[in-house]
């Protein structure tokens, strides 16, 4: 739906590019809210946590925090390892494709070029 023009195409008009922005956002959002539900369903069975203390847990981790609570057995200290690192991927991940349109636009707009790029002409 929403792609990168290519380099030898114009720069698309700012309404498009808002728009290109505001899906990102959504994604991201999308992708934010699927890794937080993953930390609380997993704090609240694993850990027994309620759910505030849960959602807590889980948005500090995801946050680059670290963890809250003490984790009661060796189940829920695998989760919240687990959790960690995939909240750390998830994290970059996120800013990546919040991002990748706006540092699209600046090397399109700049026409910042690779060595291959040079090499064919």
């Amino acid at each position: 739906m929403f792609y990168f023009e290519h380099k030898n195409k114009p720069l698309i008009p700012a309404p498009k590019f808002y728009r290109r922005l505001l899906y990102n956002l959504l994604l991201s959002f999308i992708v934010i809210l699927v890794s937080l539900s993953i930390g609380i369903w997993g704090y609240i069975s694993l850990a027994h946590l309620n759910f505030a203390d849960a959602l807590l847990n889980a948005s500090m981790i995801l946050g680059g925090m670290g963890p809250v609570n003490p984790m009661p057995n060796e189940t829920s200290k695998y989760f919240a390892s687990f959790y960690a690192l995939f909240s750390g991927i998830s994290f970059i991940s996120t800013m990546a494709v919040l991002l990748a349109p706006v540092v699209h636009r600046a090397m399109h707009k700049f026409h910042i070029e690779t060595d291959e790029d040079e090499e064919k002409k």
